[in-house]
């Protein structure tokens, strides 16, 4: 009997300890809020998934006391890790979704322009996409006519260029699956500022995808501001083959002789970056740190950049949009 009851505590037990899934849930619609961002406080943090699921567990994040939760078009919350509980509610900011301008879409003719993207297939010219860092780069408007995107031109990189050279050419490349979310921001005095849609927009790219992966962004209704626009592209991590995104952590933590180090995760494909742009037009900054602020991506700013340090300063989006007629 005492081992039957030994046996059943264990269970219980493992049963609190391993339950470890919150999902955050908009207090009004009482629908999932996707993909908040879960900040721990010391530049560390996860995202939350499409319906607003993360997972935290004191065993997982032995040292993490405090969470602070965020999402666009949200009040911020902060609470104490042992008083996580299985639901979590955020509250609409209202007077933030009210800022959002609503622009009629115009009618009548209009062209289509292309702002090609620079793209190369230098793997050792790219970018390395960690779960913190957020990229965004600056398109003005260079008169007044009415601007509608309608596709955002990403380069990409899924593999070595040299990969037939480096002993690999008989091995099947890793597939991987990456969500990435694409926000749109108004110029703020030369800086991304508000943002101009509280709207999902989101993309998975794969080993399959093409080097210029054109992301269709129509839907949107995004115009470009008189003062230009600032778009930018996140990774949010890996998803499993249906499309839903993992739990993924910041570090990946590896056994050395000195202790456990915390390297930082990389995920696929890779962002190549480009010397070939004339004006420094990119901008980046780390989610968990720095409470979120942008940087221009620059020497001046950044210490030990092999990108920099190569010239490269900038990320060559490109862009589709319909221009209409000054109206």
């Amino acid at each position: 009997m005492h081992s039957r009851y030994f046996i059943i505590l264990l269970l219980v037990l493992f049963t609190i300890n391993s339950f470890s899934q919150t999902t955050i849930i908009d207090s009004i619609t009482k629908n999932g809020v996707s993909f908040a961002t879960v900040s721990f406080g010391n530049g560390n943090g996860i995202f939350a998934d499409d319906d607003g699921k993360f997972f935290f567990t004191k065993k997982l994040y032995s040292d993490i006391d405090s969470l602070f939760v965020s999402a666009l078009g949200y009040k911020d919350v902060k609470l104490a890790s042992k008083t996580l509980k299985d639901t979590l509610y955020l509250t609409p900011q209202s007077d933030l979704l009210d800022e959002v301008i609503v622009t009629a879409k115009p009618s009548g003719k209009h062209k289509e322009v292309t702002l090609k993207p620079t793209a190369h297939d230098d793997y050792y010219k790219c970018w390395l996409p960690t779960i913190e860092s957020e990229i965004a780069v600056f398109f003005p408007n260079t008169d007044n006519k009415p601007k509608h995107v309608t596709k955002v031109l990403i380069p990409i990189k899924t593999e070595a260029k040299d990969w037939d050279k480096r002993g690999k050419s008989n091995k099947a490349k890793r597939p991987f699956s990456t969500l990435f979310r694409v926000q749109f921001y108004e110029n703020n005095n030369g800086q991304p500022g508000d943002v101009l849609t509280y709207e999902k927009v989101i993309f998975i790219a794969t080993q399959d995808t093409k080097p210029v992966f054109e992301f269709d962004v129509s839907g949107f209704d995004v115009f470009i501001p008189k003062d230009g626009i600032y778009i930018s592209i996140q990774v949010l991590g890996f998803t499993d083959k249906n499309g839903k995104l993992l739990p993924n952590k910041k570090y990946q933590e590896v056994k050395t002789r000195r202790g456990i180090v915390k390297v930082s995760t990389t995920f696929r494909p890779l962002l190549p970056f480009t010397d070939q742009i004339s004006e420094k037009t990119t901008f980046v900054k780390r989610v968990f740190q720095n409470n979120g602020q942008w940087v221009l991506f620059d020497k001046k700013n950044i210490d030990n950049s092999n990108l920099l340090n190569a010239g490269l300063n900038n990320y060559g989006m490109g862009l589709k949009m319909e221009v209409y007629k000054e109206q």
